[in-house]
């Protein structure tokens, strides 16, 4: 027996959560993408998901925020872009981005970001390796008073980075 465009729909959103958690607006966005999909029956099979609790942007946001600052050190300005692309709503970001940086503030995970900088390429010596610290922090998205503080610390004695080039 041919199976309903709701059961289609809904058996697509399980086997895409199965290799990843999605935010609900992702979710919309790749159900939305065959061309049998209908809209109605996606806002239906989304409504399902979220109440048997398989999608759930708070959470979601919340394990994504927790796992990539486990995964690697990145700033509060880098993660909030992050989670932006996941389209996620701007409280919810603010939320999750708050209660991962509780668990580990900023100040720890620039010093972790560092020490393995450190460890790889050794203490800036020359003003030139001190700027390449300071532009890789600030991509890593730390703030910049951090940042300066920060490498001033790392790079003593040499010719820190200068604000206006």
């Amino acid at each position: 027996m041919a199976k309903t465009l709701y059961e289609r729909t809904f058996e697509r959103a399980l086997n895409l959560l199965s290799y990843k958690p999605r935010s609900r607006a992702e979710m919309r966005a790749r159900l939305m993408e065959k061309d049998w999909s209908d809209e109605t029956v996606v806002d239906q099979v989304i409504a399902r998901l979220e109440e048997l609790g398989y999608l759930n942007d708070e959470q979601f946001a919340a394990n994504f925020a927790s796992s990539r600052l486990t995964a690697k050190p990145l700033g509060r300005t880098r993660l909030r872009r992050d989670m932006q692309r996941k389209k996620l709503s701007s409280e919810t970001i603010e939320s999750a981005l708050d209660e991962a940086y509780d668990q580990q503030s900023e100040e720890e995970l620039i010093q972790r970001a560092i020490n393995k900088r450190l460890r790889l390429k050794g203490a800036p010596t020359t003003r030139e390796e001190t700027k390449k610290l300071f532009d890789y922090l600030i991509r890593r998205g730390f703030s910049y008073d951090l940042v300066i503080r920060k490498v001033r610390e790392a790079g003593k004695g040499v010719e820190t980075v200068d604000e206006n080039e």
